[in-house]
């Protein structure tokens, strides 16, 4: 965990502090995040392995009253005492780094990433990878995320950023007016961060950490000033569409759409009109979710009004968007109107054209607009061809990338039963493949894709012993 020791130094004070030799104890001057880091992690360790700290104070042969006031924050143990301690929980040196960096500066040896629970009122748990192999995890509320993320300590929230990032971070929290384009731009690098893990890890893993980001970005915005107002606005625009983006995949439909509007209203404060329509066919995707297709048409179709510069590739993804709502609706000549529409605006326009604009505009392209168009030819009787451009696109799909893999997989599946030939035993198949993803990933999406699919096997192959067996993984 380096920058722990970053904690100790804000506010002009310095790592370390006075020992009272009698008690055996380091007593710091204030409650300092860097002894809090400490007093979790070694409260953390305790309760894993079912330690009262009478026990442990035993087995150390330490105090355990002074035990409970580093568990606190209200003091940093000892070395010697720590080493001991640290073996006894196994702890793997995590401790004795932790205690180093506090007191010299040293970063800490230890690697770490993130894994969220949903929700905005749930904590962030950070998992802490042990030098000598093992983790422990870390359950911190967001408000001591933010806290001790704005000091430098979890330089971990910035994943894959340099560790001046964090420095930076905790300068502008202090002084708001000091905000400025090297702040902004490490959170960009953290938003990038988490666009590659939602790929890989699914979105349950990472909605805490985003949300717990977009509060330290909403505690630089009271006091932050021009010429960097504007530019903080699109950086949490930015945020508060990956997280609403994270509550769709998740199934929290009600907290995806708040999130997206919440994003469009920062988006218009920044004067990103690109940014701005992109979020009104985010909320027609998840209108379709919710099965509001009159909703999704009309969504797309207003994302395509929109005033202001909007880059080309959005106007695209909305023709496409508005498409996928007519299909919906039967009303198939509009439908293919509006595709046949969106590929030849896709074809002039390959490139991005607006600074900052949303960073799925740069992946979309002529191959995510084919297999986008898979949805409108299975609906539109033409299941075959969704078949065809679905076997591909999963056949061109790295398999790190599960929870995308899995969604593919799933659409796939009911698109087979739609199929002029049928084979419930494959469709049912790829379902349990599917599920894998789902259960790895967390995925609403998935899930929501596999229903579909038991409800068109049990319904047209009753009693089918692979469609049974799909219906009872699904149920567990």
């Amino acid at each position: 965990m380096p920058g722990v020791a970053r904690l100790l130094r804000q506010q002009g004070q310095q790592p370390g502090g006075a020992v009272d030799q009698g008690r055996g104890w380091m007593v710091e001057p204030d409650a300092s995040a860097a002894a809090e880091a400490f007093g979790i992690a070694l409260r953390q360790l305790r309760t894993d392995r079912d330690l009262s700290l009478r026990e442990l104070g035993r087995r150390a042969l330490y105090d355990f009253t002074r035990l409970s006031r580093a568990e606190r924050g209200r003091a940093l143990i000892p070395e010697g005492y720590v080493k001991t301690i640290d073996g006894i929980l196994g702890a793997g040196g995590t401790l004795i780094a932790l205690r180093e960096a506090a007191d010299t500066g040293t970063p800490a040896d230890a690697g770490r990433r993130y894994s969220v629970a949903e929700g905005e009122g749930e904590p962030v748990t950070v998992e802490i990878s042990l030098p000598g192999g093992g983790s422990i995890t870390l359950r911190l509320s967001r408000r001591q995320f933010a806290q001790i993320l704005g000091a430098g300590a979890l330089s971990a929230a910035l994943p894959g950023g340099p560790p001046e990032d964090a420095e930076r971070t905790r300068r502008a929290l202090e002084q708001p007016a000091r905000v400025d384009g090297a702040v902004l731009a490490g959170f960009c690098r953290t938003l990038d961060e988490f666009y590659q893990m939602d790929k890989m890890l699914g979105s349950g893993r990472l909605i805490g950490t985003v949300l717990a980001q977009i509060e330290v970005l909403d505690s630089l915005r009271h006091g932050v000033r021009a010429p960097c107002a504007d530019p903080l606005y699109r950086v949490m625009a930015q945020h508060a569409e990956m997280a609403g983006w994270l509550l769709q995949d998740s199934g929290n439909l009600t907290a995806a759409s708040d999130w997206s509007r919440r994003a469009a209203e920062w988006a218009q404060c920044a004067g990103d009109a690109t940014m701005a329509a992109y979020m009104l066919v985010r909320q027609s995707n998840i209108a379709v979710l919710a099965q509001d297709y009159a909703g999704v048409v009309q969504l797309a179709a207003a994302a395509r009004r929109a005033p202001g510069e909007v880059d080309p590739k959005l106007l695209a993804l909305a023709l496409q968007q508005q498409a996928r709502g007519h299909a919906r609706l039967g009303e198939d000549r509009e439908c293919f109107a509006l595709l046949d529409q969106a590929f030849r605006t896709l074809a002039n326009h390959p490139d991005v054209s607006v600074d900052g604009a949303p960073v799925y505009l740069h992946q979309y392209d002529l191959k995510t607009l084919t297999e986008q168009s898979a949805s409108c030819y299975q609906v539109t009787g033409q299941a075959e061809r969704a078949v065809s451009i679905l076997e591909d696109t999963i056949g061109a799909t790295s398999p790190s990338l599960i929870r995308d893999r899995g969604h593919l997989t799933a659409k796939l599946a009911v698109a087979v039963t739609r199929t002029g030939h049928p084979d419930p035993d494959k469709a049912a198949g790829l379902g349990m493949d599917a599920l894998s993803a789902a259960r790895q990933t967390g995925s609403a999406r998935i899930i929501s894709e596999l229903r579909t699919l038991d409800q068109r096997l049990t319904e047209r192959w009753p009693g089918h012993p692979a469609g049974r067996a799909l219906h009872e993984a699904l149920a567990v």
